[in-house]
């Protein structure tokens, strides 16, 4: 497929998606929706990439849903329901995946955009950042899952206040209630990121991959049912050649090399 509304690069097991729809703030079109679905596809598929990095060109992370592009659908609620299908279905395979996905904060995260942001597994923003819900300002509904993922995040309490205010935070504040990991100042925030895709990138992919499941399944069911399925997953881990890897590197007191299988 072409991309003309993302960039996609790919460099030392990490590849970079960016939002490019600069001009639009990086709002999220139908045509936007089905390449970052079929670049996610094929990265989750690439043996050579290990992390994922998204972001968006110029001021703004993504500002979500193309109001433009809603503009024309009033009075089809069919086409409306389809497109907020899109949103569900990039934010589904963001959280399912098996690479581990960091959103890059670099300025306006809103509405659907931070419905990405929020099924993304690390998040680290810019200190000028601000971000928000601002679905019920403009008399909408979330349709990517924030009124799902964000109580989970930050509690019910606090969710429902951002939820139906649709208010900003700035990125200190977020990080202050746990929606991102950190918020950095605007000139260190792709070297923090890079160090942590990095880092994570010479972590054992099949153990990310099963950490992942374990926990983005587990926070969905009781205690022990959690507790069950790490176990399962734990077990899966075993007979992974990583697994070998690191038990073979740290009896021999030297660094593991994960093959990733």
């Amino acid at each position: 497929m072409h991309y003309d509304h993302i960039i996609l690069e790919k460099k030392d097991r990490i590849a970079k998606i960016t939002i490019n729809r600069p001009d639009a703030l990086n709002a999220l079109h139908p045509d936007t929706h089905r390449q970052l679905q079929d670049a996610l596809l094929n990265l989750d598929a690439d043996t050579e990439v290990r992390v994922i990095v998204i972001t968006g060109t110029g001021r703004a992370f993504s500002t979500g849903a193309d109001l433009k592009h809603i503009s024309t659908l009033i009075g089809k609620p069919q086409q409306i329901v389809a497109y907020g299908q899109m949103f569900h279905d990039t934010t589904h395979l963001i959280e399912h995946m098996s690479k581990v996905v960091i959103a890059m904060i670099n300025g306006l995260c809103l509405a659907g955009g931070i419905e990405v942001m929020e099924a993304c597994d690390l998040a680290y923003a810019s200190e000028d950042a601000r971000i928000g819900d601002q679905h019920a300002a403009f008399g909408l509904v979330p349709t990517g899952g924030g009124s799902q993922r964000l109580p989970r995040l930050i509690g019910m309490r606090k969710a429902k206040e951002l939820l139906f205010t649709g208010d900003w935070l700035t990125a200190k504040e977020a990080e202050e209630i746990g929606l991102i990991n950190k918020a950095v100042p605007a000139d260190k925030l792709e070297e923090t990121v890079m160090a942590m895709a990095h880092k994570l990138a010479e972590r054992s992919p099949m153990a990310s991959k099963f950490i992942k499941y374990s926990v983005n399944r587990g926070i969905q069911v009781d205690l022990y049912t959690g507790i069950e399925l790490e176990k399962s997953a734990s077990a899966a881990h075993f007979s992974t050649e990583d697994s070998t890897e690191g038990i073979k590197a740290f009896m021999e007191k030297r660094k593991p090399v994960f093959p990733g299988k």
